[in-house]
């Protein structure tokens, strides 16, 4: 279902949970609840984590996120999970995300992490404080060319898309 910002296109994209490490998430998410992986996933080395998304019937998604060996990325998410992790974001997708950046400051909401480097993936984030503390991530999502999509056991040895070659512990 689209939703609007002031005719902006807002579609939810997926939940990201974040935990020490990915293989503690699996017996949830992919085993019990029966979620696929929907291919692709890897390491943001400049933030310092790894990602991969798995994918349900009827459409829904979840992100599962780990630090990279020493990354402090996640450090004051999980001092406040008292090192537990649990839903790090929520992720809802963008036709512009200028225009929503502009309109979000305009009506005084706080805005961090303003990354729009790579057009294939810009994004924003609204503060947890703005959100009943929630992270929202709203993102535009641009052309992407045919890349290989790695395996979860690429993912997992290091080995996905950006990978540092280290193995998820």
């Amino acid at each position: 279902m689209d939703l609007e910002l002031d005719g902006l296109e807002v579609t939810f994209d997926h939940t990201a949970v974040a935990a020490p490490r990915i293989r503690d998430l699996l017996p949830l998410y992919r085993d019990l609840l029966g979620g696929r992986h929907l291919g692709g996933g890897g390491d943001n080395r400049r933030s310092g984590y790894r990602t991969l998304q798995l994918t349900y019937e009827g459409g829904g998604k979840v992100e599962l996120m780990e630090p990279l060996a020493g990354s402090d990325f996640f450090d004051s998410f999980f001092e406040l999970t008292r090192g537990r992790g649990g839903v790090h974001h929520l992720n809802f997708h963008v036709n512009d995300l200028d225009a929503a950046v502009a309109r979000l400051t305009g009506r005084g909401y706080r805005l961090h992490g303003l990354n729009v480097r790579d057009q294939r993936w810009r994004e924003v984030f609204l503060h947890p404080k703005e959100a009943h503390g929630v992270l929202i991530q709203l993102a535009q999502v641009g052309p992407r060319g045919a890349e290989p999509r790695p395996s979860l056991d690429d993912v997992l040895a290091g080995r996905g898309r950006n990978g540092n070659g280290v193995p998820s512990p």
